[in-house]
């Protein structure tokens, strides 16, 4: 009786323990050769500028890491005015002399060729680089979103004024001055013409006198 008992429980603990090996077994596997799910690199993806501020027309470049190996990444540009304590923002001169920043109370910007999306592909580590060439200053943000792994990243790019060359001196600019001295010449010689008169009737009258 008491032998029955243990082969009967030894049977049930067999039993138990099979249980998730055959569930384990009833799962669909996949088929040779079937395309495996995809596999994104752990962590979040990032994207940088280089270099962070640059004059207008110069060259950036967009440095992303981390996104899925060969996936399409779309780079969203948009643009802000500058600080005003950023060097190279638009400043105005009081009748004091006193220079303040300019806030203006609506923002219009000139049509530009920079592209307002870029569209790049990373390489089988998930890395990518392209370059940048902003128009117009101002503060440019770079929104990248994976179309496969669903990351996101953005990174800010500064974009200050050239400096002006001086400008040239012109013929307008030269001729108060010029018209001043003209007007010392004429009156130079006036002055000399009416000594010379003088000069003529003085000796005339001593002459009478003798």
């Amino acid at each position: 009786m008491r032998l029955s008992r243990i082969i009967m429980a030894l049977t049930v603990g067999l039993a138990v323990l099979a249980a998730p090996t055959a569930a384990g077994a009833a799962q669909p596997q996949p088929a040779p050769g079937s395309p495996q799910p995809p596999v994104y690199p752990p962590g979040p993806a990032t994207l940088a500028v280089s270099p962070p501020t640059v004059l207008v027309g110069e060259t950036a470049t967009l440095i992303g890491s981390g996104w899925a190996p060969g996936e399409t990444v779309i780079i969203t540009v948009t643009t802000s005015p500058l600080a005003a304590a950023v060097p190279g923002a638009d400043r105005a001169r009081r009748s004091n002399g006193d220079l303040v920043a300019m806030a203006p109370v609506s923002l219009q910007r000139a049509p530009q060729p920079s592209p307002s999306t870029l569209v790049v592909t990373a390489d089988a580590a998930g890395n990518f680089r392209t370059t940048y060439t902003p128009r117009a200053p101002g503060r440019y943000t770079f929104r990248a979103v994976g179309q496969t792994s669903g990351k996101v990243a953005t990174a800010t790019l500064t974009v200050l004024k050239k400096h002006q060359p001086p400008l040239p001196v012109t013929g307008d600019s030269l001729s108060t001055p010029m018209k001043f001295g003209g007007g010392l010449v004429g009156a130079g010689a006036v002055l000399l013409l009416l000594s010379l008169v003088w000069r003529k009737r003085h000796r005339f009258g001593m002459g009478a006198a003798r």
